[in-house]
């Protein structure tokens, strides 16, 4: 068989190095230097060779260096992260943008600061013209709910302060705000921007890239929006189509696979609802996106940064946690929407924006977001780093927390989490007309505890505000309100006190106690035997003196304090009432008196002489009238306390107040020697000795028993009298007896019997009371 040689093949240029002619033949067109494939397979045998030599052109493209450069320079423009994402720093600096709410304000402060300029430069007086615009720029505050400061610093804090749903929808909305890209670079050491669904598109409303964080890798996805109107055609204004939501379900699955947390940041009006949209699955992205997050078994976290739309949103916000920004908003339908399918009008936004509940402070309340993170003053574009840095601290805490769980808790976590939204409201008046077949409503029993320090705190508050309304209109305040308010507090104080014993460990000691003392109160003595009662009082002493190591030690005395505050009302209440009702009282009684026909032809015949003797001024009248007028008025004070006497008032003489307030001080004295002595161990201990005796004796007793009985009444008798027997205390009521003795002399009434002179003890033998 005839030997076969192939002419050398000789390779120049660039591909010479490093690729077989195999490699080149099968990557090159059908023509290599204008030699079609075919004819090189037929090269002529024989001796004769022939040399040829094929050359290839390669396109010149950009070098990249990924996933970043070993080198980037300190003064390359926009860092290493430049090379990492098409996203670059724009040229131009955004322009500033009053939203409609800040104009009023904010033309009037730079009218008012011209004006003072115009003033320095020029040297003129323009006072008044100033006084003029800093009224109107108080008057402008005023209605934006701002304080009296003129600095537009102060200004804006107040304003920003109190803003309405639908001023915190336009900050959301604001063309400056911070978008997700801006926070990524702000809070990754490392980005790396991922693109594409693996099906030939990629959408570019949303971004998708690995990041780390304190050295922990993160899959980052999010809506972006552009920041200038070029952005933002090219983002389609944040609005996804289907390729986005399948671009980021593909980095889900990534995520999932490789064990990285993912973060979501939300910030679209809503999913793109065009034709072209709707062919392509539109709803059935979001819907296979929603089922896949309830599977991931990797934390996530969403944050909303400025507005989340309805299913556009919740397509990459099915989260274990939901933080939201400050102005942030989070909506099944925009206000707007909502106002014209309502008020057929989108004018009513404002009242949409309010019945929605939108907010982030609403939806914490709701339980649909899980945290509120504040914004700088002006909203997150007054300063975005510093709101970035709060978003970092965000992650890193929440994640933490979510890592220390296992999958099977994590998935369960975020199911429950989902699962109680959609709670309603009770207590709101229903339709009559629906109320017609309705089942009467029962009244709740709420279990104590369940009621927050805060709810209560509200409830006192509204019920000052109904005393203070009803004493403005009626002057007597209903005491229900009151009296169900004072049995809540209560309520909540004793469960406030278990859960206090249960921490310092007493419960079991008091449950003791308890079941001891049941014992006594159902033996045939009736009475706890002293032993019990001192263990009572030592475990009273313990309670008192650990209680403020309590863990709900604060939430007890604050629930005390008002607790005091309410009774103390209750008090003021019920001797006002009592107050307003004696006067009537008193009123009633004196026109009684008056209009006697004896006392009023006294009086009628007091006036004749009057108008006879022809004077006008009491002054000018002479000495028998003025006698007769002071007898008539002594007659109808004296037959006027007859009156209020028999009504069980009585009735004391100008004379006697200031001796009355020395008696009453008197009589606060022995009463408080009174306590002191009875508090000793030694009375202490015979009073109880005294009670057990009585109630063993029972109601007939024996002359051994009545002995006993009289012998203790006698010895507590006597330490009681051995206590008032002291110098001073007799110096004072002879004093007293005597000051008493001079007013009744002058008043000519009385007998002197303010003080009693021998006062009486009396033991209760039913001050036997449960503990805890």
């Amino acid at each position: 068989m005839a030997a076969m040689s192939h002419s050398p093949v000789t390779f120049t240029g660039n591909l010479a190095s490093g690729t077989s002619a195999s490699d080149l033949l099968r990557s090159s067109s059908n023509v290599v230097t204008g030699v079609p494939l075919r004819a090189l397979g037929r090269a002529r045998l024989g001796p004769k060779r022939r040399d040829f030599t094929v050359c290839a052109k390669l396109r010149k493209v950009k070098k990249h260096e990924y996933p970043w450069p070993d080198d980037a320079g300190p003064n390359v423009k926009g860092g290493i992260l430049s090379h990492l994402s098409p996203f670059k720093p724009l040229k131009e600096k955004q322009k500033p943008v009053t939203l409609d709410f800040e104009k009023p304000l904010m033309d009037l402060q730079k009218k008012i600061i011209d004006v003072q300029k115009m003033a320095n430069e020029t040297g003129l007086d323009f006072s008044d013209q100033i006084i003029s615009l800093e009224n109107k720029y108080q008057q402008v505050r005023q209605m934006l709910h701002a304080s009296d400061i003129l600095y537009l610093p102060y200004a804006l804090k107040d304003l920003y302060t109190h803003l309405t749903p639908i001023q915190r929808v336009n900050i959301a909305r604001h063309p400056n705000r911070p978008t997700f890209l801006d926070h990524v670079f702000n809070i990754t050491e490392k980005f790396v921007e991922l693109h594409g669904d693996r099906a030939g598109y990629d959408d570019p409303a949303i971004v998708t890239g690995l990041g780390t964080i304190n050295g922990r890798s993160y899959m980052f996805m999010g809506h972006q929006k552009g920041r200038n109107t070029k952005e933002n055609i090219q983002r389609n204004f944040g609005m996804p189509t289907p390729h986005g939501y399948r671009k980021a379900l593909r980095m889900m699955y990534y995520a999932d696979h490789h064990g990285f947390p993912i973060v979501t940041f939300i910030d679209t009006p809503g999913a793109y609802a065009d034709l072209k949209s709707e062919e392509l699955g539109q709803g059935e992205a979001i819907a296979h996106n929603l089922r896949t997050m309830f599977g991931l078994k990797v934390p996530i976290i969403s944050f909303v940064m400025g507005e989340g739309g309805s299913g556009g949103a919740l397509a990459i916000g099915c989260a274990n946690k939901l933080l939201m920004l400050e102005n942030a908003v989070f909506y099944v339908a925009s206000p707007e929407a909502c106002a014209a399918i309502l008020w057929k009008s989108a004018k009513a936004s404002p009242k949409a924006a309010e019945k929605l509940k939108i907010t982030a402070g609403e939806l914490c309340k709701l339980q649909i977001a899980d945290g509120i993170i504040p914004e700088p003053l002006g909203g997150a574009h007054a300063d975005p780093y510093w709101c970035s840095l709060q978003i970092k601290n965000a992650i890193t805490e929440t994640m933490e927390e979510l890592l220390k769980m296992d999958t099977q808790e994590l998935l369960k976590h975020r199911m429950l989490k989902f699962r109680k939204l959609g709670g309603f409201q009770e207590g709101v008046p229903v339709d009559p007309k629906k109320k017609v077949n309705m089942k009467k409503k029962e009244e709740p029993i709420l279990q104590p505890g369940k009621i927050s320090s805060l709810e209560l705190e509200g409830e006192v508050e509204r019920l000052k505000q109904q005393i203070l309304k009803a004493r403005e209109s009626t002057g007597e305040p209903s005491e229900l309100g009151l009296n169900k308010m004072i049995k809540k507090l209560k309520r909540e104080v004793d469960h406030e006190l278990s859960d206090a014993a249960k921490a310092m460990g007493l419960k079991d000691k008091i449950t003791m106690l308890q079941e001891e003392f049941a014992k006594a109160r159902n033996s045939k003595d009736q009475l706890m035997h002293p032993s019990v009662k001192v263990k009572i009082e030592k475990l009273m002493d313990e309670f008192s003196q650990s209680l403020s190591t309590a863990p709900n030690y604060a939430s007890l005395k604050h629930k005390l304090d008002m607790l005091k505050e309410i009774t103390e009302a209750k008090i003021v209440s019920e001797k006002n009432n009592k107050a307003g009702s004696m006067k009537q009282e008193i009123n009633k009684r004196f026109k009684e008196v008056i209009d006697r026909p004896d006392v009023k032809q006294k009086i009628e015949a007091l006036k004749a002489e009057i108008e006879n003797s022809g004077m006008s001024r009491i002054q000018d009248l002479n000495q028998d009238l003025k006698k007769k007028i002071v007898q008539i008025k002594e007659d109808i004070e004296f037959e006027f306390a007859d009156v209020l006497k028999s009504s069980g008032l009585h009735v004391y003489p100008p004379s006697f107040l200031d001796v009355k307030s020395k008696v009453d001080q008197f009589n606060e004295e022995i009463n408080d020697i009174m306590k002191n002595v009875i508090g000793t161990s030694e009375l202490k201990a015979k009073i109880d000795l005294l009670k057990m005796e009585v109630a063993k004796a029972g109601k007939t007793p024996d002359l051994e028993s009545r002995n006993k009985i009289q012998a203790l009444e006698q010895q507590i008798k006597q330490s009681l009298a051995e206590a008032m027997s002291s110098l001073a205390l007799k110096d004072k009521h002879e004093k007293l007896k005597a000051e008493i003795s001079e007013a009744a002399e002058s008043s000519g009434g009385s007998n002197g019997s303010l003080i009693t002179e021998n006062p009486k003890v009396e033991t209760n033998l039913e001050a036997n009371r449960s503990f805890a």
